[in-house]
């Protein structure tokens, strides 16, 4: 039986197996054999020892309640080796197979969120499989990258997305699309990113087409951008390459939404952010030049910093919104005093409606040059002559001409209110306005 002990080792090794497991399956199908003879015994095992490959079989007897009961009896058949042989090999063979797929699951079980490399086999318009050795990965057509078509035998990088185990073995899902596999990839190409010297904090894709990184340093004397891009961008060049030419900006990080928001829009260049934190938008001027860039093609610079920083990133150009605060000054320059029904107190209200304006907020708006003759007039009747005549010498000095009459609309105002809504809005109507091209190389 020496040859037999031998043959299982050689087989375990072969098949990266304990010798434990053989034995306990060999074991199995051994009862499973002994049990299919006539007049066997209902309750009874196999015992094997592994020093001289003694195998032996035992039963016991069974009473009413189906609870075994007397002493073990050695029931081995005198041919038992000769039928074991005969029987056991299908048995031994399937449970070969089942402790393979245990052990491949095993070693891909929990390594979600890493990448594999593995060589395209064959595809359909469902998905494609690739090759990872000793078993396969699935890469449906929804995290494939649009127009990405590999050819059979070429080797990728993909991200596994998830791990399932199934009668057939680990069934493998993998991605080309999942911005971890950005992660991953730099995680390979940029050592302090291994280390943990450098970080990403954000990531945001557009598979195929531009990708956004922000990244920061916990160590202030390694630049994080400069450790991305490498010696004449050779870290970054990499990753491009194995995205198949996918365009990447590597942006700093930053715990001020101000900068943040200016440095996720480059290549822009931008002159000015305005953060409203009520409504959740980044307001962002640039001058006209900039426009262009800032949106990107068909929007897309604009969505992917509104996605990389978590804000609505609404685009606005110097011309833009100068018409849009010239618009909003007019928009209230007409309006009458009325007693606010909550306070008490006397607030101006715009002709064309919305919200009304204190007293205070009134001054500081004809402070800042914006003169309503009606409102002059208001004020006037109600008593404050002082008033008015500390703010008529201002309206003399200003360019605005004399008010027009109740309901008719004033000479040289803005037939059309300017653009609004979200960044994209504002990105699309730009990006056709100039041929749906930018500057971004």
């Amino acid at each position: 039986m020496s040859e037999m002990m031998e043959a299982l080792q050689a087989l375990a090794a072969e098949k990266g197996i304990s010798v434990d497991t053989l034995m306990a399956a060999l074991a199995d199908a051994l009862e499973s054999a002994y049990k299919r003879m006539p007049g066997a015994y209902e309750y009874a095992w196999v015992t094997i020892d592994p020093t001289n490959f003694d195998i032996r079989v035992y039963a016991q007897e069974l009473d009413e309640n189906g609870e075994p009961y007397g002493p073990e009896l050695d029931v081995t058949p005198q041919d038992f080796g000769r039928i074991a042989a005969q029987t056991a090999r299908q048995v031994m063979t399937q449970r070969i197979r089942e402790a393979e797929r245990e052990l491949r699951y095993e070693e891909y079980a929990g390594r979600e969120g890493d990448i594999v490399t593995g060589t395209v086999q064959q595809g359909d318009s469902r998905y494609t499989l690739l090759s990872l050795g000793p078993v396969e990965a699935l890469l449906p057509q929804a995290e494939q990258v649009p127009h990405e078509r590999p050819e059979p035998g070429t080797r990728l990088k993909a991200y596994i997305v998830e791990v399932r185990r199934t009668a057939r073995g680990p069934q493998i899902v993998v991605s080309r699309t999942h911005p971890g596999l950005v992660l991953e990839l730099f995680k390979l190409e940029v050592p302090e990113i291994a280390d943990g010297v450098v970080e990403i904090k954000a990531c945001a894709r557009e598979p195929g087409h531009r990708t956004k990184i922000a990244v920061w340093s916990n160590d202030p004397n390694v630049d994080p951008v400069g450790a991305c891009v490498g010696a004449r961008g050779a870290r970054v060049r990499q990753v491009v390459n194995e995205l198949r030419g996918e365009k990447i900006d590597i942006v700093p990080y930053s715990d001020d939404p101000y900068e943040f928001v200016a440095k996720a829009l480059s290549p822009a260049k931008v002159k000015e952010v305005r953060i409203h934190e009520d409504t959740g938008v980044a307001e962002v001027i640039v001058p006209d030049y900039q426009l262009s860039l800032a949106i990107g093609k068909e929007g897309q610079n604009a969505r992917l910093a509104a996605r990389l920083t978590g804000w609505r990133v609404d685009i606005k150009s110097e011309s833009q919104l100068a018409e849009e605060e010239a618009y909003a000054q007019q928009e209230w320059a007409e309006g009458e005093w009325v007693v606010d029904p909550e306070t008490g107190e006397q607030v101006w209200q715009p002709a064309e409606g919305g919200p009304a304006l204190s007293a205070e907020d009134w001054e500081a708006a004809v402070a800042e040059g914006v003169q309503p003759e009606a409102a002059v007039a208001a004020e006037g009747d109600a008593g404050a002559e002082g008033d008015a005549e500390a703010v008529a010498p201002e309206a003399e000095s200003t360019e605005v001409e004399a008010e027009p009459e109740a309901g008719a609309p004033e000479e040289g105002a803005p037939e059309e209110r300017a653009p609004e809504g979200d960044g994209d809005a504002v990105a699309d109507t730009a990006a056709a306005g100039a041929d749906g091209s930018d500057d971004e190389g």
